[in-house]
């Protein structure tokens, strides 16, 4: 029997205007309910593993989503968008990997 995955406590949301004129509303809401239920989508397999202690000990956790899923995306770079949560779980941002 599998156990749940804790879901991550996203705190206050917010976006930067990258972000906001370049990723369209309903892949925002998307992304999102994934990092909020541990699906961190495009990072590599080490950053994954990361954001599972992460989870469990309180830090930084970084989903990465791709803009426009008919493309290719990874981690980083364009056709990407990051949602980071901070370690405190005060705050969730919507940010663009140039952004940061």
């Amino acid at each position: 029997m599998n156990t749940p995955r804790k879901t991550v406590p996203l705190g206050q949301i917010v976006a930067t205007r990258g972000v906001l004129a370049n990723v369209p509303p309903d892949r925002m809401q998307e992304g999102l309910a994934r990092h909020a239920r541990g699906d961190w989508g495009t990072v590599c397999r080490a950053d994954a593993a990361e954001n599972d202690l992460a989870l469990a000990e309180g830090w930084r956790i970084l989903s990465a989503y791709p803009i426009d899923p008919s493309k290719p995306a990874k981690g980083y770079g364009e056709n990407v968008f990051w949602i980071i949560t901070e370690a405190d779980r005060s705050a969730t941002t919507f940010l663009l990997p140039d952004e940061y």
